[in-house]
Parts: structure tokens; sequence; C-alpha cells
């Protein structure tokens, strides 16, 4: 028992050796919170306060649940392979194969992933002749899901209105139909094992009796109806012992719900609230920050992370005139870093949105510094990049049948699989590509393909003298991408990554001024395929490690760097829209962010950030000024970085009213907007741009060196 207990520091002690009571555990980041629990589970055996199959252990991960399983193994002389660790989800499947005639279900139930959700409410919209684009597959799941966590039935789902009427309909038709297919989704293992437990008296007690203690991991990321499993499990004298971080609640977007937390210590923890506080990854100076960042957020449980590994180096803040200078910095320090001897698996790059992974990625390609992107897909192997690259190919050559083939039916256009092999037979009869045979189809084929066939020729005519940015922005909304992403519930970070292909198009002509044979589209293509076939390491080899902040909960790294921060991007617009809220959850967000640095951290930001293809003018994250000064030090900008303007002011090396020869008043024509006035200019050389008032276009700021403008 006293090797079982050693090295525990008091608060772990005291949370392992706990009477049987309920209890909530704030366990701070890095604060060995898998050791307690484990630990805790090993004490209650080896004292025989309870036998194997008396415990439940509630993980949010298969990888976590495993964790525990072998930590377990080491610890206690028993076989753990009958006891009921695992996911919420592989638990109440657990128990669904054991009673699934009560929970009306046939004994070989197929569980239905994502997409194959996806598949079937796509099959059932085709079925009930739905407007898929009046009712996006996407959303209708994410409607569905987040009624069956919240413990809501088709028939007890409210609508206030008739287009939510129509949605809760097509829920009771997916309830019916996975019924009569006896398959059940994610969402749908929770709500039928709650409804068979709360139902089936016998049944229920039965648990009841067999569960005496319930331990939870990540408990700040439970929602309304995992607490509500919970509590059914408990009802007959079980004790919980809950661990979690409400500082670390980030998943409120997937339904978690952080006033459990809160709702758990005053319906049953009470006064047994234990905080670990000691933190064993991190040095003391990134503790203070990330300290001095969460006491900002309100209703918190409250703790306060130290470590007795000393302060460490301070905190390493950089400002770079722009997102590109941003990425060098971050690129350069980092081989400096691997050139010291760091291994580069213990270097991770993180910013808040997946789009921004683009800039980092091309400038580690131009550096040949072998990354990976952690629990993602590279930029260009995105799908929607891979689509909008589809359509800019058969701008190039018609003859590309793969290119074809991706987004002849994407966004859909009515295009069967039938038709598709119909073309393709008389492609190969007559030795042709695709695009040329398709004029050879006849009837409801021949016009649906012929009205694609008609779309490519259209955008061809249409960006014929446009520059290459202005290309890929007007390929990108004509194409019917964008209207098809702004429909998708989920598909804001999409939007985001083609907004950034239109910023990476934009870059390119900078960086290659001149272009090779073929004009700028074809040698920006075969850019694009350059560099998503090759930097990315090889199995087994060393890398940089690139995510989101959302990826990188539960990693650590001896460096960290966090880009991106500044208002709107970090904390993102879209949460701060939401109100204090969503302003919360993104400091939360960066907490975790900050403490995943062991032992040095960089704070990245910059001035000036392209968006659609054009210059945004940025300010620094509100976060960064909640850091004390006496915990960074910034390093100095490069001397070559012109001042940003103050808004409505050309100060700073910007020339008031001019730029690149043009000046405010001049009337303009443009290839694609029309006739225009200047109605404000600033910058020169490269920096230089103008905007300018089209009518019935609207108001466009312009970069000078990529956009043609001519003189009227």
């Amino acid at each position: 028992m006293s090797d079982l207990l050693a090295n525990l520091n008091p608060p772990q002690l005291q949370a392992v050796t706990l009477p049987p009571v309920h209890a909530l555990i704030l366990a701070g980041a890095g604060s060995g919170k898998t050791r307690v629990l484990t630990t805790r589970i090993a004490w209650l055996i080896s004292t025989g306060q309870v036998g194997p199959h008396g415990v439940l252990a509630v993980t949010f991960t298969n990888k976590a649940a495993k964790e525990m399983t072998a930590r377990l193994s080491s610890l206690v002389p028993i076989n753990v392979r009958g006891m009921w660790i695992g996911t919420f989800h592989g638990l109440c499947n657990r128990l669904l194969r054991a009673h699934y005639r009560e929970a009306g279900l046939p004994q070989t139930f197929q569980i239905l992933d994502s997409a194959d959700q996806l598949a079937m409410v796509k099959r059932l919209l085709k079925n009930l002749n739905v407007d898929d684009e009046k009712y996006p597959p996407r959303e209708l799941c994410h409607f569905i899901n987040a009624h069956k966590e919240q413990g809501i039935r088709a028939a007890q789902a409210e609508a206030y209105d008739s287009y939510t009427q129509k949605r809760v309909e097509l829920y009771a038709e997916y309830e019916t139909q996975c019924n009569r297919e006896g398959v059940v989704d994610f969402a749908e293992l929770l709500l039928r094992c709650h409804e068979l437990l709360q139902r089936n008296e016998p049944l229920r007690a039965h648990y009841q009796q067999r569960f005496q203690h319930i331990l939870v991991d990540e408990f700040q990321d439970t929602n309304r109806l995992q607490y509500a499993w919970l509590q059914l499990l408990a009802g007959g004298g079980a004790r919980i012992f809950a661990v979690g971080d409400d500082d670390q609640s980030i998943y409120r977007f997937r339904g978690a719900e952080v006033g459990n937390m809160r709702e758990f210590e005053r319906d049953y923890a009470g006064d047994n609230v234990i905080r670990l506080e000691q933190n064993y990854r991190s040095h003391g100076n990134i503790l203070a920050a990330a300290n001095a960042i969460i006491k900002h957020n309100r209703d918190r449980l409250g703790k306060n992370l130290w470590t007795e590994a000393g302060d460490g180096e301070p905190i390493r803040c950089f400002e770079g005139f722009s997102d590109l200078e941003e990425a060098r910095f971050v690129i350069d320090e980092i081989r400096e870093l691997i050139r010291d001897g760091l291994s580069p698996t213990q270097i991770a790059i993180l910013y808040r949105s997946n789009a921004q992974s683009r800039v980092l990625e091309h400038e580690l390609f131009t550096k040949a510094v072998p990354y990976k992107v952690y629990g993602g897909l590279r930029f260009f192997e995105r799908q929607e990049i891979k689509h909008a690259l589809a359509y800019l190919r058969l701008l190039g050559n018609p003859d590309d049948d793969t290119a074809f083939l991706r987004v002849v039916n994407f966004p859909t256009r009515g295009i069967g699989a039938r038709s598709l092999e119909n073309l393709q037979a008389t492609a190969h009869q007559l030795n042709s590509s695709l695009y040329n045979a398709a004029a050879s189809l006849t009837g409801k084929a021949g016009q649906t393909v012929g009205a694609f066939i008609g779309l490519i020729e259209r955008l061809r005519q249409e960006t014929a003298r446009l520059p290459l940015p202005e290309i890929v922005e007007h390929v990108i909304e004509h194409s019917g991408l964008l209207q098809h992403y702004r429909t998708e519930k989920e598909g804001q970070e999409r939007l985001e990554n083609l907004d950034e292909l239109i910023n990476a198009a934009a870059t390119f002509i900078d960086d290659e001024g001149a272009v090779g044979e073929g004009g700028a589209l074809v040698s920006f293509l075969t850019h694009a395929s350059l560099e998503s076939g090759e930097h990315q390491a090889g199995q087994g080899q060393e890398a940089v490690q690139l995510m989101t902040v959302h990826a990188a909960k539960g990693l650590e790294f001896d460096v960290v760097f966090i880009t991106g921060l500044e208002q709107g991007l970090f904390p993102h617009e879209n949460a701060v829209l939401e109100g204090k809220d969503g302003l919360e959850e993104e400091r939360r967000l960066m907490y975790v962010a900050v403490t995943r640095a062991r032992q040095r951290l960089y704070l990245a930001c910059a001035q000036t950030r392209m968006l659609h293809g054009q210059t945004r003018y940025c300010t620094p994250s509100s976060f960064l000024e909640e850091i004390p000064e006496a915990l960074l030090r910034k390093l100095n900008r490069r001397a070559e970085a012109p001042a940003v303007p103050a808004a409505g002011s050309f100060g700073g090396g910007y020339m008031q009213g001019e730029a690149g020869g043009f000046r405010v008043g001049q009337s303009v024509e443009h290839p694609k907007f029309g006739l225009g006035v200047i109605v404000a200019a600033e910058g020169r050389g490269s920096d230089a741009r103008v905007q300018v008032n089209f009518g019935s276009a609207g108001m466009k700021w312009l970069a000078l060196d990529y956009a043609k403008l001519t003189a009227v």
C-alpha cells in the first residue's frame, strides 16, 4: 500500500484516499489527474472497499481508456479486462449489447459513424424528394444529434416555425428508418441506453447495485444527457468521483456543458472539492501567464497553478508586420532550435483556425523542415481546396478527367452515377476526354452534363482578363462552392480555407513575380501540386507538429508557438459576437494553448494579415494584454517592417491620398468590377493599395501589385 501511495503530493493523496463519498477533483493542467484516477481505483480495490466488477470508469477517448487500463494493470494484481472502463459511447454499447431485446434492438445492431449517418440522411432526403439545398444534410445531422444529446426525441421536439417543423418531421423519418434498418448513431447509443435504464426499473436497480464507485474523467466535457445518465446509475447509492477542469472546457460547440461541474458541486460533492494545483509540466513563467489570463473569467470554481520547477525562461513575444513575416520568424526559430539539438517532435505550432496553417506550411516547405498536421489534413489536401483546384484545373485543361469527375456533380447538380458511367463508356469509345465526350450525351444526362460544361466555359470567359487572385475568387464564388459551404452547419472553417486559397494565389504572385510558361494559373496549380505532395514527414520521421488549439488539448511539448494572436482571430470574432460566454470559452482555449508548453513559449501576431486576397490591418489579441509585462521578452520587429497606419490616417511612411501613381478622386476601370472612382489610397511599393467605389459592385480595396486597374 505504501508503494501505491508513494510520491503522491498531499492533495493527490487526499483525493486518492477519500472515504466513499461523492467528490469533485479540480485537476489543473499537468497536475497528474490520470494518475489520481487510476490510483483511486487501485486503492479502492486493494483496500477491499470494492471488487473490480463494482467499478465503472468513464473516459472521453478510447486512448484515455486504454491508458487507464494499462496503468491499472501495473498497480494491482487483477485481471482488468472484465472491468467497465471505457468511453460513454463504448459503455452504452456494451450495455445495449447485453440487453438488446429490452432496448428494442436487433442482436446484431450496427453503429453508424458520422460519415454513415450523413450518407443515410442524404438517402432519406432523396427518397422523400426533399430539397437538400434548403435542408442541407450536414445541418440536419447536427439538428438530430443536438436534440438527442439533450434527451429529446422527434416526438418531443418543439418547432416555432414551418422550417423547424419540417426538420422535426425529417428527424422522425430518420428515427423510423434507423429502427427499420436496425442501426444506431453515436448519439442514439447514449439516448437509447438512458431511456432503457429510466423505464426498466429492475435493470436499473441491477446496475445501481453493481456499480458502487463511478469515476469520470474530463467531467467538464460532459453534456446534459451524459450527466443525466451518470445520475441514473448513481441513484442506488454509488459514489461519483468526478475529475475535471472547468478552465479547460472548450467543447461548447459539441454540446459540452461547463455548468455541469458547478451543478455537480452543488448537488453531490458539497465540501468534498479537492484542487490539484501543483503542475508537473511547465515552468513557472508559463503557469503565471496562464493564471493571469484565466482569472479574467467569471463563475470559475477557481484554482491557481504552481510548480517547483522554477520560473524558467521568459515568454517570447513577436509582432511581425505581416502573417508571412510571422511565419518566417517562427520557422527560423524552429530551425535554430533543431540545430541546437531539440527534437522536431517536441516543437508544436498552434493556431486558432485551420486556415492559418497554409502560410506556415508554405514556409516549412520552402525551408525544408519536415512537419505533420496533427489531427487534420495539410492545406492543399483539404476537401474544399481540392474541389476549388479541380475547377481551376478545368479552366486550364478541360481534358483533365480526374478534375472533371471530382466536381462534375459537386455541388450536386443532379448528375447520377449511371449518367457518369455512360459518359465514361462514350469517352472510351471515342478515345476522347470526358469533357469532349459530353457533347455526345442525349436526354436528361445530356442536359445536366451539358449545363456543367456551360458553367466551365462561362467561368473561363469571365476570368480571361483577371489577375490570378481574382480568378480564384471568381471561380470559388460562381462555381457554387461558396454557397454550398455557407449552408453547411460547420462550413465556416471550409469557407476560411477557401479564403486562404485566394491569399495563397496573391502571395504566389508576390513571391514569383514573372510566371512560367502557361501563365499564372498553370504555374500556381503546379505550385499547389508540388507543395501538397512533398514535405509532409514520412512514417517514423521526426517532424514539427502543426495543429489547432482544440486538437492540442491533452498534449504537451517542450516548445510551443501560439500564432495569430490578433483580435478577431484569437479570440475569434464569431465567439466575441456571442458575448460573455463566447469570449470566456475563447479565453479557456488560450489557457489550454499556453499550458501545452513545458520549457519555452512563443506568442506571435501580425500587424497585417491577408483576407480574401487583400491586406487586413490587425490589432494584437486582448489576451496578450492580460499577461503581465514582467513575464514577457518582446522580440524586436524586423527593421524593414513599415509601420501600420492608424485607422483613418496615412502616417508612418504611407503616402496620404496617393498610391502607386493613382490618387483619390481618379476614375479607373477594372476588368471584373467595371468603372469606379478611387475614394482612398495608401501605401507604396508592394504595399500600395486603393479603395475604389464601383457603384453596383460596391466598395473594394485592391492591391495595386496585382489588380489590373487602368486610368480613365
